[in-house]
């Protein structure tokens, strides 16, 4: 089982290493899931592929957003550049994105992002045909789930273990986006599941925020046990301490080590198992939804009581009886669990909370000075009389494999000894010192014949020049030459010349969300030419609620709704993120595909560019659009409201599947008709979710009077 670590810039890739994770996910600056981060220019990548190279690591680079025809084509070079270079994988999250990656860069791995939301092993098939060879799995999926999707695909897996948890499914979260413009899907997420709500009954708390998640030795080994072959810890955002400490903890119970959890004294706002052993409200924490640390003490009368010990420099912050941050500082002084400490702090302070460790920090920090990854390399020595000396240096995969060897000659002749003959433990003690290099010696043969002499020199002079050529044969290794490769298999760059689309006369097809709103648009729907009315379907198709899938409805809102579905003309939903036209590509091919509705993230003048389809292209004009998808219960009724600082509503609606949070405020773009057929789309969407019937009666009224609210959300500013 491999580690894949997170690295936000040079210092936590270099934090990573050395707590020998075996895979490091990192970022190009701009671009990728966390483009909040540091991140990497091209020039650090570089240099972190060949860093991570010498010491049997690999390096993912993370493109997991959804992207514009535009921004897919610009990234050809520097692609290009690093692919040479030596990138190992890129993770993704748009389909189409995937298949230009696949098609123009055929030797490098394409992994398949938690924003994919792919939760069953119907649709990790499917992308294993694309050409997938890893998906990262939704953090949902319980242990049952991911032990059934493991026994009915033999692509690699790989789980979440640690970090912060999303409230909402990864890539089906438009909260920042409709809010602010700032998405989750292009990587720029302004976090509002950790803001205040209010509900309806006045109550406030932190009502979308859950503790981060962390697995142990327990989890770690069900993992195991079912092959599971890789496990991801989250944190691009995270310090250098917390990087290090983290891996290193997961290393450990790799190898079987029940080591301590230190990681909470790094960055804690509450941990929980996440959902690997049920999907209950245990993994929430209402109270508070930053990193608040750890509880050391609490206040009795004018003194805290402690519950750990201090030392100088440790931070601290106080916190009232319904957790409230009322400021910090740092200790200046020793104390000892269970003592009274005296000092001054704030009116209101319940709690004390350690939100910097100084000693743990300091321990990480003398570790990360002294301990390195190694590549552990294999000599075999061999002395002949009155011949040259012979060293071969090689690597071993895991079944004792040579995969990469260089044979290094010496200048001289070995000559017969006059005096005392040179043994095999004095060579294997002199080959096995290679000081301070990315090495280890693992394994040393000699071959050598009796009553010689060689002069030390002369030997330390071959290893040293053995291990400086073999560090170029393992970075030339992982070199590649694309220009030859697509020479040799007669391959072109794959670009595609996307045709002009024309306006057309418009359908009308509605979503509804329950028997009733059905009833009354069949009755009207020769009135106002709908064309069709769909059943709104759910977003996550998981492992173990595919029965309450409806494959007989004509509307689509996953990979699994669609592939497995009985009709002959399916329309996609929206949730399904298509911003390209290479993502169009790839699902034109499914051929009972018959429509897809665009995504409402991106703006008018890039709903323009998708070009012609065999699919009809639809717009939703009108809908309380969704805001999030979530896998629990949030709350004991069955329909909620909250309410932010702002005053934004949200209406929390719970159904067999699990809950789904609504605008309050509907899109609505009815009045400019004549507009949108200028984008050149075939289709136009209505989607009621919580309305009356009074309601829909407005909304089409509008239809035929073009007067009416209007609110058009991201189709004018697009997203960040």
């Amino acid at each position: 089982m491999k580690i894949v670590a997170p690295a936000g810039n040079m210092e936590r890739f270099y934090s990573a290493i050395s707590a020998t994770a075996d895979e490091i996910y990192l970022g190009l600056k701009g671009f990728g899931a966390r483009r909040n981060a540091e991140n990497f220019t091209v020039e650090e990548l570089k240099k972190a592929i060949d860093y991570a190279h010498l010491r049997g690591s690999r390096i993912f680079l993370t493109l997991n957003t959804i992207m514009t025809n535009r921004e897919i084509e610009l990234l050809y070079p520097t692609l290009k550049d690093l692919y040479n270079y030596g990138l190992d994988a890129i993770i993704v999250q748009d389909l189409g994105y995937a298949e230009y990656l696949h098609k123009n860069f055929p030797s490098i791995e394409i992994h398949g992002s938690t924003q994919m939301t792919v939760a069953n092993y119907y649709e990790i098939n499917y992308l294993k045909e694309l050409g997938f060879k890893r998906i990262v799995l939704p953090r949902e999926l319980s242990f049952e789930e991911i032990k059934e999707i493991r026994e009915h695909t033999d692509i690699e897996l790989e789980v979440f273990v640690s970090g912060s948890l999303c409230i909402s499914f990864s890539g089906n979260c438009y909260m920042s986006s409709f809010i602010g413009g700032r998405s989750g899907n292009r990587g720029m997420c302004a976090q509002p599941c950790r803001k205040e709500y209010k509900t309806s009954c006045g109550e406030k708390s932190y009502f979308l925020s859950p503790k981060d998640q962390l697995y142990g030795l327990d989890e770690i080994k069900k993992l195991q046990e079912i092959g599971v072959e890789s496990i991801k810890v989250e944190g691009r955002m995270k310090d250098v301490s917390y990087v290090y400490e983290t891996v290193f903890y997961f290393r450990s119970l790799i190898n079987g080590i029940d080591k301590e959890e230190k990681t909470p004294k790094l960055f804690n706002r509450g941990y929980s198992k996440g959902y690997f052993y049920d999907n209950d409200k245990s993994i929430m924490n209402r109270d508070y939804s930053y990193n608040m640390g750890e509880k050391i003490g609490e206040v009795v009368g004018k003194s805290i009581r402690l519950d750990e010990d201090i030392v100088s420099g440790d931070g601290i912050t106080f916190v009232s009886k319904d957790y409230k941050n009322l400021g910090g500082t740092y200790i200046n002084k020793i104390a000892y669990k269970n003592e009274k400490l005296v000092l001054n702090f704030p009116d209101g302070t319940k709690y004390i909370f350690r939100n910097y460790n100084k000693r743990l920090n300091d321990e990480i920090s003398k570790k990360l000075k002294s301990t390195d990854k190694k590549l552990e390399i294999n000599f075999d020595f061999i002395a002949k009389l009155n011949e040259k000396l012979i060293l071969k240096t090689y690597l071993e995969d895991e079944n004792k494999n040579r995969i990469l060897d260089l044979e290094e000659i010496s200048q001289t002749l070995t000559q017969k000894a006059q005096k005392r003959a040179i043994s095999e433990e004095d060579i294997k003690e002199k080959l096995s010192e290679i000081g301070d290099s990315e090495f280890t010696v693992k394994d040393i043969k000699v071959n050598i014949d009796e009553n010689i002499f060689i002069p030390l020199s002369e030997l330390k002079n071959l290893k040293r020049n053995a291990v400086e050529k073999f560090k170029e044969k393992i970075l030339s290794y992982f070199r590649r030459d694309l220009d030859r490769e697509l020479k040799e298999n007669n391959q072109e760059y794959f670009k595609l010349e996307i045709e002009k689309d024309e306006p057309k006369d418009l359908e009308i097809r509605v979503i509804v969300s329950n028997e009733e709103q059905k009833n009354f648009l069949e009755n009207i729907k020769n009135e106002y030419n709908i064309r069709e009315i769909y059943y709104r379907t759910y977003d996550i198709a998981k492992q173990s609620k595919l029965s309450q899938h409806n494959l007989n409805n004509k509307l689509a809102s996953n990979l699994y709704e669609l592939l497995e579905n009985k009709n002959s003309d399916v329309m996609l939903n929206w949730n399904m993120n298509i911003v390209n036209s290479y993502t169009i590509n790839v699902l034109e091919k499914i051929k009972k595909l018959e429509s897809f509705i665009i995504s409402p993230e991106i703006n008018f003048s890039k709903i323009r560019e998708l070009g012609k389809t065999r699919l009809k292209k639809a717009l939703l004009i009108y809908s309380k659009l969704k805001g999030m998808t979530i896998d629990i219960d949030l709350t004991d009724n069955k329909n909620e409201v909250i309410t932010n600082k702002e005053n934004d509503k949200f209406n929390i609606i719970r159904n067999e599947y699990g809950t789904e949070i609504f605008l309050d405020k509907p899109l609505n773009i009815i009045n400019i008709m004549e507009d949108i057929k200028k984008l050149n789309v075939d289709i136009v969407v209505l989607e009621f979710t919580t309305e009356t019937i009074e309601d829909i009666k407005k909304v089409l009224k509008q239809l035929k009077t073009r007067k009416g609210e209007y609110r058009e959300y991201n189709y004018k500013r697009g997203v960040y």
